[in-house]
């Protein structure tokens, strides 16, 4: 059974950091694209960041210079370091996996094939 499990999340001030972990069982995600996605309340889910196999990254507009994602393909885990955080980074966040080559696809959350269950995110101000 494929599973993805978020952990990390949790309350932290404006300007504070947290880092997400994703991990990956039930089957060898290498030839994957990991991505997280978050959800704020009354919001449609958005993109925040994905990787592939081979390192390339993708990353939000809102996010950019403040996030990093990395993976260990070795381990089967994805993890999102957040910096600087902001009030409006508060959602759930989510881990997904698909296969897909490197473009705007990885943006979108259709066609992702393995979604976890999520961990929340609230920053105060």
């Amino acid at each position: 059974q494929v599973q993805l499990v978020e952990s990390g999340g949790g309350l932290v001030q404006a300007g504070g950091s947290l880092r997400l972990s994703c991990a990956a069982s039930g089957r060898t995600f290498s030839g994957y694209v990991m991505a997280w996605f978050r959800q704020a309340p009354g919001k449609e889910r958005e993109f925040v960041a994905a990787t592939d196999w081979s390192g390339r990254l993708l990353y939000a507009d809102s996010v950019k210079g403040r996030f990093t994602i990395s993976r260990d393909n070795a381990k089967n885990t994805v993890n999102l370091q957040m910096v600087s955080l902001k009030p409006e980074d508060t959602a759930v966040y989510y881990c997904a996996a698909r296969r897909a080559p490197f473009g705007s696809t990885w943006s979108r959350d259709t066609g992702y094939e393995y979604w976890g269950q999520g961990t929340q995110v609230t920053v105060s101000s």
